[in-house]
């Protein structure tokens, strides 16, 4: 039986993370549960699982949880610094299904412990993929991605030559908006923002799907996950989510990873790779679906793909600020304080008026995360 940590198990990946081990009947055991703040599901989670150790970042809610609830093996931990703690406890694998940038520090506490990874928190190799996978491979510690394009992806490269891969492509939805016009994305509602077309998931994702700044962080994940050449990474819209990705090969080979939407099968395929083991999840029908369509992204009409790109390329400090005041960006929309569009114009006006560093060490990319996030503040208290 393999010991696991969730690390954000009441978000939407480690709610499915924990009905996978639920279903794969004994093959894990959890010894690890975080969470932010819902500390009502968390609860129940402890109660079904029964780990030794819990860690929750909300300081109050972390206290009041540790007088109301006895009897962890383990302990529990409270704040940053406590779920930085539990990710460093020595396990099989630890699930990192935090969000945003919160997940950086755990991840590298992780790898310094030796712990393998699942990772869906992408913004961790946005923001420092370099050094990330420089330390994995230091420690000798396997970075699985807990995301349906990567996941796809890493099925289909797995055991080849890196020099026979022409390109990856990586598929998008379009969200919700991608047949709109560009003149009305002004009197776009935060509702229909969260209404993502194919998946579920949570407000800050659904909102970075909408505005294709999402896909731009995968292209840069990609980067470093696949050590590839950026030229080598692309992205096509597909609005069906049934193609997860596509990679081309040097003969002209095309391969793509085909399922449903929904994140328990790419749960399940990391858990128990390299193996693949039957389950009651849903397959797709093709007749029903009868049909597959792409299209060429519009990066003048969505230029938060062609801003995430020109981060990646810039390298640096520079992606860590763009995923910073994307994440004060998409707050301020979420609490209706900035309209759609200035999303990802908040973003831009804050990496230009950044100074790069070009070879940060961890504590200058946090340092530039901070500026980040100050910067993003008061552009928005002006708009």
């Amino acid at each position: 039986m393999k010991e696991i940590i969730i690390l954000g198990s009441t978000g939407s990946i480690g709610q499915s993370t924990l009905e996978v081990v639920s279903q794969l009947g004994g093959q894990f055991k959890v010894v690890g549960l975080s969470a932010r703040e819902n500390t009502p599901l968390l609860a129940k989670q402890v109660k079904k699982f029964r780990p030794k150790w819990v860690a929750i970042a909300n300081e109050r809610k972390g206290e009041e949880f540790k007088k109301n609830f006895k009897g962890l093996s383990g302990g529990i931990f409270i704040g940053n610094e406590g779920i930085r703690k539990l990710a460093g406890k020595k396990v099989d694998l630890v699930v990192i299904a935090l969000v945003g940038s919160a997940g950086l520090l755990p991840t590298l506490e992780a790898i310094k412990s030796g712990n393998d990874i699942a990772l869906s928190n992408k913004e961790v190799l946005v923001i420092a993929g370099e050094e990330v996978m420089r330390q994995a491979k230091k420690k000798k510690v396997k970075i699985f991605p807990l995301d349906s394009e990567h996941c796809s992806i890493f099925q289909t490269i797995d055991n080849q030559k890196k020099e026979e891969i022409k390109r990856v492509i990586l598929t998008a939805s379009g969200g919700p908006f991608y047949n709109f016009d560009k003149d009305e994305f002004s009197s776009v509602k935060i509702k229909d923002a969260l209404a993502h077309p194919t998946w579920k998931m949570g407000s800050k994702i659904t909102v970075d799907c909408a505005t294709l700044m999402n896909k731009g962080f995968e292209v840069i994940a990609a980067k470093w996950l696949f050590n590839l050449d950026w030229d080598k990474i692309d992205v096509i819209i597909h609005p069906q989510s049934i193609v997860h990705s596509l990679v081309e090969f040097v003969d002209g080979t095309v391969f793509a990873v085909l399922s449903d939407t929904d994140m328990k099968i790419t749960v399940k395929y990391i858990l128990t790779y390299p193996k693949r083991i039957k389950g009651a999840l849903k397959t797709i029908d093709l007749i029903k679906i009868a049909k597959l369509t792409f299209l060429k992204p519009n990066e003048k009409k969505f230029p938060a793909l062609r801003i995430a790109r020109s981060a990646g390329r810039t390298g640096g400090t520079m992606p860590a600020v763009l995923n910073a005041s994307n994440e004060i960006a998409v707050k301020a929309f979420l609490e209706g304080k900035i309209s759609f569009p200035q999303i990802w114009q908040v973003c831009e006006l804050v990496m230009r008026r950044h100074t790069l560093n070009t070879k940060p060490s961890i504590s200058n990319v946090l340092k530039a995360d901070n500026w980040a996030r100050l910067e993003a503040s008061s552009i928005i208290e002006v708009l």
